[in-house]
């Protein structure tokens, strides 16, 4: 009589397998519900001066710590405006002074942040790729185990062999690992429009004293 896989096998590694295997996408590196946006551009969140010309922001002595004090997410969003006034403060009434150094600190801001969110999608995209290859090693593991009890010589589940044992085992422990990782990966989803969101404010509050 033909058997086949256990419904509690087999339904936990069908929902197991969201949200990297749940559809084809065009991009199969790329897992995430939220639509992926490859590159950014230091335009999307400024108006003011060309940045171009503040490619020159890590020599200056006082943008540079500046920039990568409030990129960085151990500072609060409500302390930059502190922050910004007080450097404002130290660049006086010049106003082409001040637009040059604001924009050299917006400039910082935007290759930190830009360089970790970098970081952080590919290691989404490395991620789900382990996810693809974990996901095809349990459905290998479903199958034999599936092939086992479909043999002829599977009579008694008390009876089963330890090598069978042993494989249902290790599926259930694989399959308990990816969907802990799929789980995981929900969370991962969200840090690059995190870091979108932190790079937007921080424009509006430089644009904000030009």
């Amino acid at each position: 009589m033909t058997r086949t896989l256990p419904l509690a096998l087999a339904v936990p590694l069908a929902l197991g397998a969201a949200p990297a295997l749940a559809q084809p996408k065009a991009d199969p590196d790329w897992p995430c519900v939220q639509r992926r946006v490859a590159h950014l551009s230091p335009g999307q969140f400024w108006t003011g001066p060309d940045v171009a010309a503040a490619a020159d922001w890590g020599d200056d002595p006082l943008a540079a710590p500046l920039a990568q004090k409030i990129a960085s997410r151990r500072t609060d969003l409500s302390e930059v405006d502190g922050l910004l006034d007080a450097y404002v403060a130290k660049l006086g009434a010049d106003k082409a002074a001040r637009d040059k150094g604001l924009t050299r600190v917006y400039a910082g801001v935007f290759e930190v942040l830009n360089g970790e969110r970098d970081k952080v999608m590919s290691g989404i995209a490395r991620y789900a790729q382990g996810q693809r290859r974990m996901a095809e090693r349990i459905r290998e593991e479903a199958d034999k185990i599936s092939q086992t009890k479909d043999a002829p010589s599977a009579t008694d589940a008390s009876e089963l062999p330890k090598d069978q044992s042993d494989q249902e085992s290790r599926f259930a422990w694989d399959r308990r690992i990816f969907q802990e990782r799929s789980q995981s990966l929900t969370y991962v989803c969200e840090v690059p429009q995190l870091l979108e969101q932190r790079l937007g404010e921080i424009a509006r509050k430089i644009q904000a004293r030009l």
